[in-house]
């Protein structure tokens, strides 16, 4: 396999992982500290790369081209392919309330700050959403010539951020412990969005030609870029923001104007707030994306049908983001139900099937049984808190 199609695949897979979850890792953190959010950060990255390994695995026994669902019909059958459509719809409609709910807030303030109109929230999130879904029912082709310019622009404003943000860490702030012990799992379902990029599996299969030994490579390392990214941007807010001021001054809004007032330069001021303008459009982007051709698939294919899917695709979210105006982390808690079942549930329970079914399968991941059980409690464990937060048994973040 060509070096340039592994290292191509490797970048998607990072490029799919970094998005707007970035964000929401200070403020699900900010009560547990940066230790304590490393560790679970750690442990996070290694169940889903676990997990992918599980996906490469379930792939050797299905055409280059099979998607989850084919996967999911062949080894569990229709109840199977069913699951996986829904938890995909879950997850496709929770990460879209997400965006819209943090970015309606984000754009609004733009508008006012370039022009000097005064937009309501409610105003500045229908208006973000219209422009977002105009690009995406034009077409799949706009959206990649749009997304190119913008997340190059990503790149540059992260690089920017982390390099101006760090002489400002104060080593005190990085020593903070958690203030509540139902903190440390109330901020598990948040961080672990952070981590899925599952989805883009079967495409990079696709491209490598399900070439085991290159698809290991590109997960492994295609994985460890955001984690190694993500240990940076926890360093550089957790490190200039203290814990009580983050935590009384909770939501998206607040932390990019946290961390632009720890920076006296107004230049990079303004890249803090750009970099997370482009994170939330670029996730947004991708993911309505996904969602609109997911509908359409369903749906009628005459051109004016795209206008319909494109309603059914955006306002459930916007109407979500209008009722809960501060729900981006809200929402990103609940798509790690969806996710868990997506890169956790369905793997563990295909590879069980399979290894009983394809007894003389080449490549199978290391760790037996155990390695399996373990995945699906920490599975468990995820969809547990999250409930619990729902519940208000444990403290509600963000």
């Amino acid at each position: 396999m060509s070096k340039s199609k592994v290292m191509g695949s490797t970048l998607i897979i990072a490029g799919t992982t970094i998005g707007a979850g970035m964000l929401a890792l200070p403020l699900a953190s900010a009560g547990i500290g940066f230790s304590t959010s490393l560790v679970i950060m750690v442990f996070l990255w290694a169940l889903m790369a676990y997990t992918a390994l599980m996906m490469i695995e379930l792939h050797q026994h299905a055409d280059s081209h099979a998607t989850l669902h084919t996967l999911a019909m062949q080894i569990l059958g229709k109840r199977g392919k069913w699951l996986a459509s829904f938890a995909m719809l879950f997850l496709f409609y929770s990460l879209c309330a997400a965006y819209i709910a943090g970015g309606g807030a984000q754009f609004g303030q733009r508008i006012e700050q370039w022009t000097g109109l005064e937009l309501t929230h409610s105003a500045g999130t229908v208006l973000f959403t219209a422009i977002v879904a105009m690009t995406v029912i034009i077409g799949t082709a706009t959206v990649d010539k749009v997304n190119r310019v913008l997340f190059t622009l990503k790149l540059i404003a992260m690089a920017s951020v982390l390099l101006f943000l760090a002489p400002n860490v104060t080593q005190s702030y990085l020593l903070s412990m958690p203030i509540e012990q139902g903190l440390i799992v109330a901020a598990i379902p948040v961080i672990f969005t952070s981590f899925g990029f599952h989805g883009s599996i079967p495409a990079i299969v696709r491209y490598l030609d399900g070439d085991t030994a290159s698809l290991r490579k590109a997960i492994m390392v295609g994985s460890a870029i955001p984690l190694i990214i993500y240990v940076f941007w926890q360093l550089v807010t957790l490190g200039v923001v203290s814990q009580s001021e983050m935590l009384s001054n909770q939501g998206l809004t607040a932390l990019i104007g946290q961390l632009s007032s720890k920076v006296h330069q107004s230049s990079i001021a303004q890249a803090i707030g750009v970099f997370a303008d482009l994170a939330l459009l670029t996730s947004f982007l991708g993911v309505s994306l996904g969602l609109f051709e997911f509908l359409g698939d369903s749906m009628a294919k005459k051109q004016s049908s795209r206008v319909v899917t494109g309603l059914v695709t955006f306002f459930p979210p916007m109407g979500f983001a209008l009722f809960y105006p501060q729900g981006f982390i809200t929402a990103l808690g609940y798509a790690a139900i969806a996710l868990a079942i997506l890169a956790i549930f369905l793997p563990v329970t295909m590879v069980l099937k399979a290894r009983l079914i394809y007894q003389d399968a080449g490549y199978q991941v290391k760790g037996g049984k155990l390695g399996i059980m373990l995945c699906g409690i920490a599975g468990i464990l995820i969809v547990t808190a999250q409930c619990l937060i729902t519940a208000g048994v444990l403290p509600a973040l963000g």
